[in-house]
């Protein structure tokens, strides 16, 4: 299970949980770049790997500034020449009830997790499809997935990354890239305030980082969402129901409304391989078959 010869970068690694994914990912033989907005923080932990025996490089650079990233990416290359895993982890709150959230909250919080997930990967899709192999992690939540009170900016990027995620391990399949979700639940700057301590000390960022094996090594499976936290490790999914079929009725508004306990049964829900699955089922309700280049597109 080593990660021996692998090159990864690991953003907002200059502390909390992104420095335990470095630390670890360094312990398992990886060469790893220290991305943070603070050099000195990057320097820390990477002289921390250095000290413990690994290589590491300290880069500074904002996720959402391309020119950085970019040169982040040629920094690598130019040490180690290659790009295997990427965990997107460099995140931000800035916690409100929608009610009194500015939309300046909203946009940076969705620009750090979202973006700078998609600018990070953007700038590594390239070299991991020229070199046949690629493994992405996105660093989403279950305030995305299931909801959290005064976090409708996070919320709304944490969901959206499994968007980008799903996508992106479709497209990256024929080139060996596989892309996955973390959910973590970890003691860090971000959950301090929001959690009792006692909570706190048994949710050490470490215990959270072993996850990362099964979701960037050899035989990582692609379009998983791992929830970790506290040392428990489980998957969520996003699911499709078999539903109930009204057809074009006048009363199909109503006929939705009273069969709604049918809409809902989760008995036989499926995992979708791919979106178009919806359209699929839905024309073959309708006794019809969907064309085959509407998949593609």
């Amino acid at each position: 299970m080593s990660l021996s010869g692998r090159v990864a970068i690991v953003t907002g690694s200059g502390g909390g949980l992104g420095r335990a994914h470095a630390l670890y990912l360094a312990r398992k033989g990886a060469k790893v770049v220290v991305n943070d907005l603070s050099q000195d923080n990057a320097n820390a932990v990477a002289a921390e790997i250095v000290a413990a025996g690994g290589e590491a490089l300290a880069i500074a650079a904002s996720v959402t500034d391309e020119a950085g990233v970019a040169a982040m990416v040629e920094q690598t290359l130019s040490a180690w020449g290659r790009i295997d895993i990427l965990v997107n982890n460099a995140g931000i709150l800035r916690d409100k009830s929608f009610a009194k959230m500015t939309m300046d909250d909203f946009r940076l919080v969705v620009d750090v997790h979202l973006m700078g997930a998609a600018i990070c990967s953007k700038a590594g899709w390239e070299v991991m499809r020229a070199q046949g192999y690629g493994r992405i992690v996105m660093t989403t939540s279950s305030s995305g997935l299931y909801g959290n009170f005064g976090q409708a900016n996070y919320g709304a990027a944490k969901m959206a990354l499994v968007g980008l995620m799903q996508t992106l391990a479709i497209e990256g399949e024929k080139y060996n890239i596989r892309v996955n979700c973390l959910a973590p639940t970890a003691a860090t700057q971000m959950t301090h305030g929001v959690l009792a301590d006692e909570s706190l000390r048994a949710l050490d960022p470490s215990l959270v980082s072993p996850g990362l094996l099964a979701l960037v090594g050899e035989d990582a499976p692609s379009r998983a969402i791992m929830c970790a936290g506290a040392g428990n490790f489980a998957t969520a999914s996003i699911t499709l129901t078999d539903g109930y079929f009204a057809g074009g009725a006048e009363d199909a508004g109503e006929q939705v409304v009273a069969n709604w306990s049918i809409v809902s049964d989760r008995e036989g829900e499926i995992v979708p391989a791919y979106g178009f699955t919806q359209a699929e089922r839905e024309l073959a309700k309708a006794g019809m078959t969907a064309p085959v280049a509407a998949v593609a597109r």
